[in-house]
């Protein structure tokens, strides 16, 4: 199995940010981009290291922060949380466990030099 996703995950193409059409020669689509990010983070390879692939690193190093400058990552994970929770796929549960939140001694009301 390849790194990339599967077309059928990816749905049917979508212009990047940026003028369509105006993709210069050498640099990677987005499908490239977010496949080379998501290699990135799965495998844990400083950005200098990806494989050729997915394009030279320096592009992909300023698109993200580029992307992240302009709220790009934030409204795509929006997305796709508002997809899969239309379809059923999350549950917004939250469970906290108090056996670990514990009070500071001071907040316990422990007595300072065993005054009684």
């Amino acid at each position: 199995m390849s790194q990339r996703g599967s077309p059928r995950n990816w749905g049917p193409p979508q212009p990047c940010s940026g003028a369509s059409g105006s993709r210069r020669a050498g640099r990677p689509g987005c499908r490239r981009l977010v496949d080379g990010v998501r290699w990135r983070v799965r495998t844990g390879v400083p950005w200098r290291d990806p494989p050729v692939e997915y394009g030279p690193w320096q592009f992909g190093v300023r698109a993200v922060r580029r992307w992240q400058r302009r709220g790009v990552w934030a409204r795509l994970l929006a997305l796709l949380q508002a997809r899969a929770d239309a379809s059923g796929l999350i549950f917004w549960e939250v469970s906290v466990d108090s056996t670990v939140c514990r009070a500071h001694q001071h907040a316990a009301g422990a007595r300072r030099n065993g005054a009684p």
